[in-house]
């Protein structure tokens, strides 16, 4: 995306972004130049209606940051003009035509069915990928389940028919981004949770043409795409770690300092991770996030949760730097733009500083106003999550995050599993306890609703209660909630955190060259998995453009007798979820339920298709699910 014409011995290694865009509503463009010696070095450009407003410079003499104004510029190669010391180089900076205008973006919504997966555990569409010249040490093995498995974008791109057929209707992909880090005892980034390179998707899942293809065939067969990102920390190999462009660049960089003045340490993350932190001035974060809305917080607490580092190998950073956030924001406006993303899940979000984190969501909002992005907010009270989401009355400041992530009901669903649903609070009676909090909400609908993921037990743990199963799934596809779905469970993958993390993230069988089968078709499926995926993707096809569902009033009753039932109310179309949280046979009691049954005499059960006559109380088989439309 650049070109250079150089005259003298002055070297430009690299210009984030690597390219830009004209025509945006925000005309500022900060360019972060990284090359020997280059803060001293003096910059001008003659592009019709680019004007450098600052040009910053930093702690390192090998970094410059230019801030642009690009304001009526048009498309085309900006020449960019490095003085120092007579010595001149000239760098053409590729600016772009934007595809779509910024509202035309849209962004997943609760119509939407998000399916979440990982790459490397997914599918390879390619061997040639396996093993990258030139990154770090690092290996593929399927035996391990802490290395790498050798997923990629290709073989995401290869089964986007599979999506369809299941009847999701968006993706979200862990992260794809370069993490070059070294294996260290058996453990890898095959998560993607240590960014090295924010403008690289890391070559071993593809290419960024290669992303921006699977995006493309996705949106052609209506998919959408949603990015994962993480602007809390990086990965410990990011250049940043080894050149600081700023004493302020991170929280705490004092341990990254020890490690560069270590005589013979290598800076890497195998050096991090056996460090001995006792003797350092590492802070760890305390993984407690309650501090950043606690109205009683000590400074200690928050700046702990804040400023502490997630984990050794990830280094915090400080987004109350402006020019750490600007680059931020730009990277994810940048991959919005060059590949056409349809939503970001923002990892650890109350980790980062609120206030940076919500000059983020406001710019991006402003830019695309009907983008979705949704936070990762782990905390399992509702009034903590509530608290984030935009417009929220809770909170003294506007985070601007449209969707939050239903912690609360991943907790609660997973202990009513385990329960029999009784009088007051065991079972379901927990699901309904935390429903009824949703005037906390400014929009429920934008609240995403899980029963397990990437980071959690899987479901069915280390069984295989299919029962509870379709409860919790029929629950998730009908409540006032945007769902998101974990790869696998519509074949009854499970595992559990207790073995390893690897046991919940377990390779797709048929993904992988030599899999003993297919479980992507009918044929490699078992009959149990076949019923599942069958139900699964009857739920998710009726689903989809179900007035109902997205836009229907919801009413919950109280659990009666064992049984709860949701209903779904949209002009003269009803939706009822009921289910007997008991391991014993219940009833469906009719006349309790008039004020949403009205005059209607039939029901179709749409999981089997059956018409059920709804004037009479209705047998229920233990631990049975019935969605009855009307």
């Amino acid at each position: 995306m650049m070109s250079v014409i150089t005259q003298a011995a002055i070297k430009i290694n690299r210009i984030d972004p690597t390219h830009w865009y004209v025509g945006m509503k925000d005309a500022s463009l900060q360019l972060m130049v990284y090359g020997k010696d280059v803060r001293d070095m003096d910059v001008s450009t003659d592009y019709p209606h680019a004007r450098i407003d600052s040009v910053v410079r930093l702690d390192s003499p090998d970094y410059l940051l230019l801030y642009l104004d690009l304001q009526g510029a048009a498309a085309g190669e900006m020449p960019l003009t490095f003085v120092h010391k007579g010595k001149k180089q000239v760098v053409k900076y590729l600016l772009k035509d934007r595809e779509k205008a910024g509202h035309e973006r849209q962004g997943f919504t609760n119509a939407d069915v998000l399916y979440m997966l990982m790459p490397d555990r997914f599918a390879s569409g390619s061997t040639g990928n396996d093993q990258i010249k030139g990154m770090n040490a690092y290996k593929n093995d399927r035996s391990q389940p802490s290395l790498r498995h050798g997923g990629d974008l290709e073989g995401i791109r290869q089964h986007l028919d599979y999506f369809k057929q299941l009847g999701v209707t968006a993706l979200w992909f862990t992260p794809v981004l370069e993490n070059n880090s070294p294996d260290t005892k058996g453990y890898s980034t095959y998560h993607g949770y240590a960014t090295t390179d924010y403008y690289r998707v890391d070559p071993r899942f593809g290419t960024n043409d290669e992303y921006r293809r699977l995006v493309d065939e996705a949106h052609q067969r209506g998919l959408k795409i949603v990015m994962d990102m993480i602007f809390n920390h990086c990965g410990f190999e990011h250049p940043w770690t080894m050149n600081l462009p700023s004493n302020d660049w991170f929280n705490k960089p004092q341990w990254l300092k020890e490690l560069k003045a270590g005589k013979g340490q290598a800076i890497d993350s195998r050096t991090a991770m056996g460090h001995n932190k006792t003797k350092s001035q590492y802070l760890q974060t305390s993984y407690k996030l309650t501090p950043v809305l606690d109205p009683y917080t000590s400074q200690v607490d928050l700046k702990e949760t804040v400023d502490g580092w997630f984990v050794p190998t990830m280094p915090d950073l400080n987004q109350r730097n402006p020019h750490v956030l600007k680059y931020l924001i730009q990277n994810s406006i940048w991959w919005i733009e060059h590949v056409g993303i349809d939503g970001i899940r923002m990892d650890t979000y109350p980790y980062a500083d609120r206030q940076a984190m919500a000059q983020w969501m406001k710019t991006i909002d402003n830019e695309y106003p009907n983008f979705n992005v949704v936070g990762e907010t782990w905390v399992t009270e509702p009034a903590y999550t509530a608290a984030w989401q935009k417009d929220s009355k809770l909170s003294e400041s506007n985070s601007y995050l449209k969707s939050v992530m239903d912690f609360a009901f991943f907790e609660r669903i997973n202990q009513a599993k385990n329960e029999d649903t009784d009088a007051w609070w065991a079972g379901l009676n927990r699901v309904y306890n935390g429903l009824v909090y949703d005037y906390l909400y400014p929009n429920p609908s934008f609240v995403m609703a899980f029963i397990e993921n990437h980071d959690t037990d899987r479901f069915l743990g280390k069984g295989k209660d299919v029962a509870a199963l379709k409860q919790a799934m029929a629950l998730l596809l009908t409540m006032n909630r945007t769902p998101q779905l974990y790869y696998g469970t519509e074949i009854l993958m499970n595992g559990t955190k207790e073995v390893t993390d690897g046991d919940v993230r377990k390779d797709f069988p048929g993904g992988f060259p030599g899999d003993a089968r297919n479980a992507f078709t009918k044929e490699g499926r078992s009959q149990e998995e076949n019923d599942m995926f069958d139900w699964t993707s009857r739920l998710l096809h009726w689903r989809q453009g179900n007035d109902a569902i997205i836009k229907g009033k919801q009413v919950q009753f109280i659990p009666y007798q064992g049984v709860y039932v949701l209903a779904r109310v949209h002009n003269n179309k009803h939706v009822l979820t009921i289910l007997n949280g008991t391991k014993q046979e219940a009833e469906f009691v009719v006349e309790r339920y008039a004020e949403v049954i009205g005059h209607a005499k039939t029901a179709r059960n749409i999981l089997t298709g059956e018409v059920v006559d709804i004037t009479k109380n209705v047998k229920l088989q233990p631990r049975a699910v019935l969605v009855l439309e009307f």
